[in-house]
């Protein structure tokens, strides 16, 4: 069944959305993760213009986000001041990327940058989950338990800047100008690349912040909801680049994939589902490099003239 996406001005098979969109939302309930680095990039293989992908997917995750961050603030494993910190330089980097992103399809850039953007981030983070995921499985093996990674001790530079706050429930002393900066970097990259940010926010509020595991998850979805939020209405009003048909249908699809998703991730190990999680985003980060470099079938095409 065909319907017409009245922004992105194309016609797609309702079908293939919905299975896209249960599809991600089935790997997002097995592995915890938003699924906005996925879907973006899926959207685009289906021809949808990255502009209207981006911003229709930051549309997406504020929902997913909202049913996270709620199910935390009941079990208090989320940390409201911390997540207001975050938050401010969060909506703040929202802003300057939603102005980088109109300069960019002003100037024509647009679907380049954000197919750099995927591939580098992609490629990166995937390469490291996998090496991650099969050391800890090694690891696993040898000593005959599941390996725990052991988090670095705090950078002496981070522990000595100024401005330093009390957040009591992340039992944390420290200065907000790392926490700005993270929130303003994820805000930027929700913007420009249609994602919450979590693949970034997440390890580094472990590995660098130091922040307990236990308020990580519902801390970060708390900043990315509003940040995604605050995208979407900006984008609208900014770019006009939000299709709401097309986010209603990838909605319904990843609420139903996610309830699926949810129990298979229970059937399987951490290691294990890492190492297939870094395994998929690198074919995606794989797909999109390729449609860099390969040259088109058609190296031109008959538009209409822009008047110059």
């Amino acid at each position: 069944m065909n319907l017409y996406l009245p922004i992105a001005e194309m016609s797609v098979n309702v079908f293939v959305l919905f299975g896209m969109g249960a599809g991600v939302g089935f790997l997002s309930g097995m592995f915890g993760v938003g699924g906005g680095f996925l879907m973006t990039p899926l959207l685009i293989f289906y021809q949808i213009p990255p502009a209207v992908a981006v911003a229709t997917e930051a549309n997406q995750i504020v929902a997913s986000s909202f049913s996270g961050a709620l199910a935390h603030l009941r079990k208090g494993s989320l940390d409201l001041k911390l997540g207001f910190v975050l938050l401010i330089g969060g909506v703040a980097g929202a802003g300057i990327g939603v102005v980088i992103f109109s300069r960019l399809r002003e100037a024509g850039q647009l679907d380049l940058i954000i197919s750099i953007l995927y591939v580098v981030f992609l490629g990166t983070i995937g390469t490291l989950m996998v090496i991650e995921s099969l050391n800890a499985i090694r690891k696993s093996r040898r000593d005959g338990d599941a390996a725990q990674a052991a988090i670095p001790k705090q950078q002496t530079w981070i522990s000595n800047l100024p401005f330093k706050v009390r957040f009591h429930r992340s039992q944390l002393y420290l200065s907000v100008i790392p926490i700005l900066a993270l929130g303003l970097v994820v805000g930027v990259l929700a913007s420009i690349m249609g994602v919450g940010g979590g693949f970034i926010m997440v390890p580094a509020m472990i590995y660098i912040l130091r922040v307990p595991t236990n308020v990580v998850i519902g801390t970060s979805l708390f900043q990315i909801m509003f940040v995604t939020m605050f995208t979407t209405i900006a984008q609208s009003a900014t770019n006009q680049t939000v299709d709401i048909v097309l986010a209603l249908i990838l909605m319904v699809g990843g609420v139903i994939g996610a309830q699926f998703g949810a129990q298979m991730g229970q059937k399987l190990k951490g290691e294990q589902l890492r190492a297939l999680l870094g395994l998929i985003v690198l074919a995606v980060c794989i797909r999109l490099g390729w449609d860099l470099v390969n040259m088109p079938a058609e190296l031109f095409s008959l538009g209409l003239g822009g008047g110059h």
